[in-house]
């Protein structure tokens, strides 16, 4: 089960809109909050169009054991710096946090030989949840499946089953 962290990017579902404050799913023991006022741009009258069943890519405000954890979708400046509802037509799945910490880290050689495989786009959360769209459903599925086995293939494997999938 996923602990909240302070400052973590996490991806969240929206369970419920409760007057100016949205629920999300985060993955972990209680229920996220995150106020209508947390996105760029976003005033009393310019509300953010945030429906239940949407995925929210935010960071942890607030993350202690004696609050209610908070999301906000904006930095500290107050733009959305990627952060925001994600697409409707990607493909949600799970890992573990040992593979999302391995995929976050810089010059990741996975994600390095996934692209050259394919366009796409990737979301990753601290929370275990990792969202992917590319160009077809198949070649979505592909990615999907490629990180997914990822946490237990070797680097050689790897290679060997991304050449088998480019067909060289």
């Amino acid at each position: 089960q996923y602990v909240p962290v302070k400052g973590d990017h996490v991806i969240g579902i929206v369970t419920a809109k409760a007057g100016d404050v949205f629920r999300l799913d985060v993955g972990g023991s209680e229920p996220a909050s995150l106020s209508y006022l947390a996105f760029e741009g976003a005033t009393k009258r310019n509300r953010p169009n945030v429906q239940v069943g949407d995925l929210i890519y935010g960071q942890f405000l607030v993350a202690n054991k004696d609050m209610e954890p908070e999301i906000v979708c904006i930095d500290s400046s107050g733009k959305s710096s990627g952060m925001g509802v994600i697409g409707q037509d990607g493909f949600l799945f799970k890992v573990s946090l040992g593979l999302i910490r391995k995929l976050l880290a810089p010059k990741c050689e996975i994600i390095q030989e996934l692209s050259q495989l394919y366009p796409f786009e990737l979301v990753l959360g601290m929370n275990g949840r990792i969202w992917v769209k590319a160009k077809t459903v198949q070649q979505t599925l592909i990615v999907v499946n490629i990180l997914e086995a990822c946490e237990y293939m070797t680097a050689e494997q790897r290679k060997q089953a991304l050449a088998k999938l480019s067909g060289n």
